[in-house]
């Protein structure tokens, strides 16, 4: 028996980043914007990297195999604040020398799994405090069954 509480479902985890996270800058809004499309339309009960990554390598391999936005514009879009979209011309500029969009959007996918990762013991770490009896009997059960 697991001793920790049972990881959140998807549709716990969207309803709890909704509610919960309020982020500021344009770039904060994009990866909320990600971590939600990641759990959209997620169907196993059990949120995991795998799962999520939907058959995709890496983050990278997921952002360049079209499992996200595709397009510059859509991209600059959702990541960048109106001043800095103005700046690269909408997107038609790369948003550095070094770095191209679909990279950029592989930071921030790789960022909204972490933001996901936090969500998931945030709410097991409240489900702990919530009810810490049942949490030190699952301790026990855990410990005896070894």
């Amino acid at each position: 028996m697991n001793p920790l509480p049972e990881k959140p479902s998807a549709a716990k985890l969207y309803s709890y980043l909704e509610a919960n996270k309020n982020p500021r800058s344009a770039w904060d809004k994009g990866v909320l914007a990600y971590a939600l499309d990641l759990l959209e339309d997620y169907e196993p009960e059990e949120v995991t990297c795998k799962g999520l990554l939907n058959g995709a390598e890496n983050w990278q391999a997921f952002s360049y195999g079209g499992n996200a936005l595709i397009y510059n514009e859509d991209i600059a879009e959702r990541l960048c604040s109106p001043s800095m979209l103005k700046k690269k011309r909408g997107g038609a500029l790369p948003p550095s020398q070094c770095e191209m969009w679909l990279d950029l959007q592989t930071d921030a996918l790789e960022q909204a799994y972490r933001m996901i990762g936090f969500a998931i013991w945030d709410i097991q770490k409240k489900e702990i405090e919530e009810n810490p009896k049942e949490h030190k009997r699952r301790m026990l059960q855990s410990f005896h069954s070894c």
